[in-house]
């Protein structure tokens, strides 16, 4: 039977991942998801066959899109590092208030407990690392960063900053996400940015 046309895959991922961050794993239904885009549930039945099997296409499609989130960030930037700061800001978008990133937290937990969908979460991980390191290798190949920084270590520790500042700011409720984070990564960054003559060291800060 052929596929029912008028509404792409990706827009249903999409609406899946919005009405994800508002309702949480047990909101999360095919019928909540049609409803967002307009479609009956027996259609998504169709594409995906179950809710597990429209889980199992976002995380793939979140896969897909890691390495291609960071490609296209890196052509709207000038530098590597103001890239970097850029997508680290991309890596929780969506995630506006404390309750839409507990959501998204919720499945990531749900994904843990599940083989297919916990190796999906790791190829994400994974992608955003390389994505990282490289951004930072860049970094250092054009002199942003010091002689020396190792920067492997750098990309892990950026990414475990990423994770933990999410879940301290859901606790203490200051600012913006995309703020904390920043905040966090320019912290993370000080010790290894070259120094410039026009720079305030706080600048940063």
């Amino acid at each position: 039977m052929g596929r029912p046309r008028g509404v792409e895959d990706a827009v249903i991922l999409r609406a899946a991942a919005q009405v994800m961050g508002r309702v949480g794993p047990a909101g999360l239904t095919l019928a909540a998801v049609a409803r967002e885009v307009g479609l009956v549930p027996g259609t998504l039945v169709q594409r995906f066959g179950s809710k597990r099997g429209l889980l199992l296409a976002l995380a793939g499609q979140s896969a897909r899109d890691a390495g291609e989130r960071a490609e296209r960030v890196r052509r709207e930037h000038a530098s590597a590092l103001e890239a970097l700061a850029a997508l680290t800001a991309e890596s929780v978008a969506g995630m506006d208030t404390p309750e839409t990133f507990a959501h998204h937290l919720a499945f990531l937990c749900t994904d843990l407990a599940d083989p297919q969908l916990s190796a999906h979460a790791l190829a994400v991980h994974q992608a955003q690392g390389r994505a990282v390191e490289a951004l930072l290798t860049e970094a250092a190949d054009a002199g942003e960063l010091r002689a020396g920084t190792d920067v492997a270590a750098l990309a892990r520790t950026v990414q475990a900053i990423t994770a933990g500042a999410g879940l301290t700011w859901a606790l203490d409720r200051r600012g913006t996400l995309a703020h904390r984070l920043r905040q966090e990564l320019d912290t993370v960054l000080l010790p290894h940015v070259t120094p410039r003559p026009d720079r305030d060291p706080e600048e940063s800060r």
